[in-house]
């Protein structure tokens, strides 16, 4: 009977060599490094009034009280709002008044955009004339990106343009800030400050909460 022998399966060396890993490591690392650093960082250019005490409420802003939007913000997400000075003494209808409204498109964005009618039409005219300039050229593209930011902003502060003072009470929530400074951004803004919340604010709100229509 003949002699069943079977062939020997020659054994493979399953090890991985992950030397090559090494320099696709370091070309990662240095890519992330070179990427984190060219990167700027995405910020809100805000104007703060000075905490001097030497400085008089009448010098922090350098427009006109007349072109001037305080914005109150209290507890339970309330926002109101008014015009001018808060004591009266120029010719703005219902100067000093107190009004309440909403966050959102129906409410201090709709007071906002009718106080800066020149500058929304302004801008709308500017963005539909950049958008025929577009191009595939990388550099004339970061030019025209430049010549737009720069006349963006001397829309948004020129001299038409309102000012706004925000004021935010201790129950006000951060959310309700940056709602708030949002609508700057959505509604063509470009002078606002982050004012204190004095007394005289909280008391002009508690007038409002007792009669409304007495102010």
């Amino acid at each position: 009977m003949a002699k069943k022998g079977g062939s020997k399966q020659k054994k493979m060396n399953s090890r991985v060599d992950f030397t090559p890993m090494v320099d696709m490591i370091m070309l990662l690392v240095t890519f992330f490094m070179l990427c984190t650093t060219l990167l700027k960082p995405q910020t809100m250019e805000i104007s703060m009034p000075s905490d001097k005490d030497n400085i008089q409420d009448e010098n922090r802003s350098q427009v006109a009280a007349s072109k001037a939007i305080t914005i109150l913000l209290d507890e339970n997400n309330t926002i109101y709002y008014f015009k001018g000075k808060p004591t009266g003494g120029t010719d703005v209808p219902d100067e000093g008044k107190l009004f309440a409204t909403t966050y959102g498109k129906d409410g201090i964005r709709k007071v906002l955009l009718q106080s800066n009618p020149k500058a929304v039409a302004e801008v709308k005219k500017l963005k539909e004339e950049f958008a025929n300039k577009a191009t595939a050229n990388v550099q004339k593209e970061q030019v025209i990106k430049e010549e737009y930011k720069k006349r963006l902003s001397d829309i948004k502060n020129a001299d038409y343009t309102p000012s706004v003072v925000i004021k935010a009470s201790d129950k006000a929530t951060y959310d309700n800030l940056i709602q708030v400074l949002d609508e700057m951004q959505l509604c063509n803004i470009g002078r606002y400050v982050i004012d204190k919340f004095a007394g005289g604010d909280q008391a002009k709100i508690d007038a409002y909460k007792q009669n409304p229509g007495a102010q």
